[in-house]
């Protein structure tokens, strides 16, 4: 009998705030510090507000992170370990849930924790979790997440792309997309093609005016200059979401500082 056919489906679903930053938490501890995994609920809510890699910034009392464990716990995303002690700690099961593992799972762990970045602001983030030199290593993780739909563009491929998990509930991914893009899906290819000629145009050529006329070039300019005025709305956008999340950096490395 295959073993491949006993493996459960990924069973991941929109998820809320609270139990995204549960989640993060629990994977990063799993990696950086496994002496400290499983958890227990106190290390985890000191996890949730801590002030370095997490955006945003949260508060949460015990009582919350507990709900949101129990939310998870019945999804099939946590589950509780009784040990020894008298201490009731909780580990994740991401591998099944999410139906990713390695440094797949690393990539998932940082996006919950800071939500949607450049694709060369995670590649610095998420080595730290996981083996991730180049961007050419983190580029086909990224490719195989978009294809598992755990991972969302919300801008077009290029420098300063910006990514996303896709753990956001409709109406969140629609404002990330409004934030940081235009406010449409983006499409998983690099570059959307070009509309193709009608065959009108074709047609109409042996009866067209004299050179003088210049209807033909004009609107072949016409729409370059609307795809220039694009990609370069598209950059400024991709520039505004890159300085802002390096104002909150300094504003983290600064919280922590002090």
């Amino acid at each position: 009998m295959s073993l491949d056919s006993e493996t459960p489906s990924p069973a991941w679903r929109p998820i809320s705030k609270v139990q995204r930053r549960v989640l993060g938490v629990l994977v990063e501890k799993a990696k950086t510090t496994p002496d400290s995994y499983p958890m227990s609920l106190n290390g985890l809510t000191t996890g949730c507000n801590q002030k370095s890699n997490r955006d945003p910034q949260m508060s949460l009392e015990g009582w919350e992170v507990e709900e949101a464990l129990e939310q998870l716990r019945e999804m099939g995303a946590v589950a509780e370990v009784h040990g020894d002690g008298r201490v009731v700690k909780f580990r994740h099961y991401m591998k099944d849930w999410l139906g990713c593992d390695g440094n797949e799972l690393a990539i998932m762990a940082e996006l919950l924790l800071r939500g949607p970045q450049t694709v060369g602001e995670l590649r610095g983030r998420a080595a730290r979790m996981g083996k991730i030199p180049d961007m050419s290593t983190l580029q086909p993780l990224l490719d195989e997440l978009q294809q598992k739909k755990l991972v969302v563009p919300l801008t077009p491929k290029g420098r300063g792309q910006i990514i996303s998990h896709g753990l956001f509930s409709e109406k969140e991914l629609a404002e990330q997309r409004q934030q940081m893009g235009d406010g449409r899906p983006v499409s998983s290819e690099a570059d959307p093609a070009s509309p193709a000629p009608s065959s009108a145009p074709a047609a109409a050529a042996p009866t067209a005016p004299s050179p003088a006329a210049p209807p033909a070039p004009t609107n072949a300019t016409s729409g370059s200059d609307s795809a220039a005025i694009r990609q370069l709305q598209q950059e400024v956008a991709e520039l505004k979401a890159e300085l802002a999340r390096v104002k909150k950096d300094v504003e983290d490395l600064w919280s922590s500082v002090t």
